[in-house]
């Protein structure tokens, strides 16, 4: 009896996409096992037993199904029906048991893609570009020391998602996560939420505070748009930093602690230090390693990937989330993306908000324009084989 922990479990007997998906999964770093087929009694500790429609039926519908997930110690199953007539997504037994019918025109990348974020989850995007997986397998060896990173890049393109994976992979996982945000917040109230304060250190402070570095003792505090913060507050943070140690507001003695740190900036650092308006000496604290997201439209491969985890992600309901039309994903992915995933994002929410039916598709697509948002005028513009069908169901 072998036992494991694998993320899923894949049944590649007569699964045209099994070994796409196992694939997928293992190149970013998803525990999975796969099987000639599941009638060998292996019993793991797996979160997903994944198998085709064909499988599922030789194995005796239901009953056989439960069974082959009982041999294999599965929560949940996953049922593949590829090429289905339509786009569907069924829940038999409280949805411990899935299935998910994908037409033929979704392409076998669509369909590999939808199945691998259903069965990773929303975390983050299985990102598909070789210069984001390159990024992330840096990160990934970088989060296994406790240096301090400084994560650059234009705004919306998912910096502080890399931070949450960094302290994800470190070995700090298990402590606090704690995210500042030092451009929402005023400087004068900074100092006292980062370094905390006594009772009566000021107007208002009826109790004490401990901060959010003594608050993240032991885990990560990842200070997002750091050079937003002024040269007052850089000075006490360097200090801070060097001595591993804070002194509240209003207090006198130092507390000691333990954690790592994380800086996002969306500026040219190196010329803020220049113009005089950041530390050099933090900045050189900070950048032991640093480490630069890109723009959307630099990596146009993640586009699918984004949007299927954006998609999952807000809708919380299986059985409710919608199929991208190719229409629609022809629109994404002809989108310069000026505001990265955060524009991504809005346009997606948009679209969940508009599509009716199962299937989002090209009229559900508002992209930002000047002056208006002008869907049917987009639409005219289409060819009209592009444009999309009244029914439910799609066809090549």
């Amino acid at each position: 009896m072998v036992k494991n922990t694998h993320r899923a479990i894949i049944d590649l007997a007569q699964f045209e996409l099994g070994e796409q998906l196992v694939g997928r999964l293992m190149a970013h770093g998803v525990a999975v096992a796969a099987f000639p087929d599941i009638s060998q009694d292996v019993r793991f500790l797996t979160d997903f037993l994944v198998l085709s429609s064909t499988r599922a039926s030789d194995l005796g519908g239901q009953s056989g199904v439960i069974g082959a997930a009982k041999r294999v110690g599965a929560k949940s199953v996953l049922i593949v029906d590829r090429p289905a007539l339509a786009y569907n997504i069924e829940t038999e037994l409280g949805a411990r048991i899935v299935t998910l019918s994908l037409p033929l025109a979704m392409s076998d990348f669509h369909a590999v893609q939808f199945v691998t974020t259903l069965l990773h989850g929303t975390g983050r995007a299985l990102v598909e570009s070789d210069n984001s997986r390159k990024l992330y397998e840096l990160a990934g060896r970088v989060a296994q020391s406790d240096v301090s990173v400084f994560i650059s890049g234009p705004t919306g393109s998912g910096k502080e998602i890399m931070a949450r994976f960094i302290h994800d992979q470190s070995p700090r996982r298990d402590k606090e996560f704690v995210a500042v945000n030092c451009a929402a917040i005023p400087d004068n109230m900074l100092e006292a939420m980062m370094f905390g304060h006594e009772k009566g250190a000021f107007t208002g402070a009826s109790t004490a505070n401990i901060g959010v570095i003594r608050a993240a003792d032991g885990g990560t505090l990842l200070l997002d748009e750091i050079s937003e913060m002024s040269l007052q507050l850089q000075a006490k943070l360097l200090r801070a930093i060097q001595e591993l140690a804070v002194t509240p507001v209003g207090g006198t003695k130092q507390i000691k602690v333990d954690l790592r740190i994380l800086a996002t900036s969306n500026r040219d650092i190196r010329e803020e230090c220049r113009l005089g308006r950041f530390r050099e000496d933090l900045f050189y604290r900070l950048n032991v390693f640093p480490i630069a997201t890109q723009a959307l439209n630099a990596r146009p491969e993640d586009i699918l990937p984004i949007t299927q985890t954006l998609i999952m992600r807000h809708v919380k309901d299986v059985t409710k989330i919608p199929m991208l039309a190719p229409c629609a994903l022809n629109i994404l992915l002809g989108h310069t993306w000026p505001g990265n995933v955060r524009e991504l994002d809005n346009v997606i929410q948009r679209a969940l908000v508009l599509s009716s039916g199962p299937i989002i598709k090209a009229d559900a697509i508002m992209i930002d324009q000047i002056g208006t948002l002008d869907v049917q005028a987009k639409l005219e513009k289409l060819p009209a084989a592009e444009k999309p069908r009244r029914s439910l169901e799609i066809s090549k």
